[in-house]
């Protein structure tokens, strides 16, 4: 079977992503278009839908690495920061909107909370999994050197 290993990582944010749009326990607060990531960053994000996009990669992350606490998230969604004439360097990403999107994730019943950190639940691995395979299926009617793959 298939799994997220085997699929294009931007396929399959934006296909977690639509599925998490359908949600309704998945919802952007009122801040989130005014508010920046982290301190990394100058402006909002632009997207309309990057609250479901992050939470999909939250989702992705998660099963690739997990478990994973707060302030290994952080650090993976932080980037560089200028600071005048000196080098620049590492920020951390902003824990609010991570923490948001996490608990959301949870009350779903896609995430869970451990002693080392978040890890996906069984239902979220098998989205996961479920997704990657229709992905893949469609990636192999377009290239039909793919469907050797699929089992």
């Amino acid at each position: 079977m298939p799994t997220a290993f085997d699929v294009p990582p931007n396929r399959l944010i934006e296909a977690l992503a639509n599925y998490l749009k359908r949600l309704p326990q998945i919802q952007p607060p009122q801040w989130a278009m005014y508010t920046k990531t982290g301190s990394h960053v100058q402006r909002p994000p632009h997207a309309k839908d990057w609250w479901y996009v992050r939470a999909a990669s939250l989702l992705r992350k998660l099963y690739f690495h997990g478990p994973m606490g707060l302030s290994d998230l952080r650090t993976s969604y932080g980037g560089r920061k200028e600071s005048g004439f000196g080098l620049a360097h590492q920020r951390r990403a902003g824990s609010s909107s991570i923490r948001k999107i996490l608990a959301q994730l949870q009350a779903v019943g896609l995430v869970k909370k451990t002693g080392k950190g978040r890890i996906l639940t069984p239902e979220g691995v098998r989205l996961c999994d479920r997704i990657s395979s229709e992905l893949l299926k469609e990636i192999a009617k377009q290239n039909p050197d793919i469907s050797k793959l699929i089992v």
